[in-house]
């Protein structure tokens, strides 16, 4: 039996339009996350073909296991297109660890990235 995680997509962003790039910058105490899906590559997101949600998840550097900190579904659809554009923001109280991004896109399945933060 295949597991979920043998499912789940990866590469490089900027070659590959359904990998979640993801951005995060120290502000005082706290972490910025920006994850963006189609950055360099942009997805087509028309009602046919959409990125549907985006989560995103920090495992301190000292912990076991990661953290959701964010989860964003986008269900806007049009008549002939959806209108939202795959990008979240997020701030958490942070400081080193490493961001987690999954995407889910309707037809090309899962795809994840990850960021060390120091």
């Amino acid at each position: 039996m295949e597991k979920l995680t043998q499912t789940v997509q990866s590469g490089d962003w900027k070659q590959e339009k359904h990998v979640p790039s993801i951005h995060a910058e120290k502000s005082g105490e706290n972490l910025d996350i920006k994850v963006y899906i189609g950055e360099e590559i942009a997805h087509p997101n028309t009602l046919e073909h959409h990125i549907a949600w985006i989560k995103v998840f920090f495992k301190p550097e000292e912990g076991k296991f990661p953290i959701e900190v964010g989860s964003y579904n986008f269900q806007a659809h049009g008549e002939s297109d959806i209108l939202s554009i795959p990008c979240v923001e997020t701030k958490i109280k942070a400081d080193k660890g490493t961001v987690y991004a999954l995407s889910y896109c309707n037809i090309h399945g899962l795809w994840e990235n990850s960021l060390e933060v120091k």
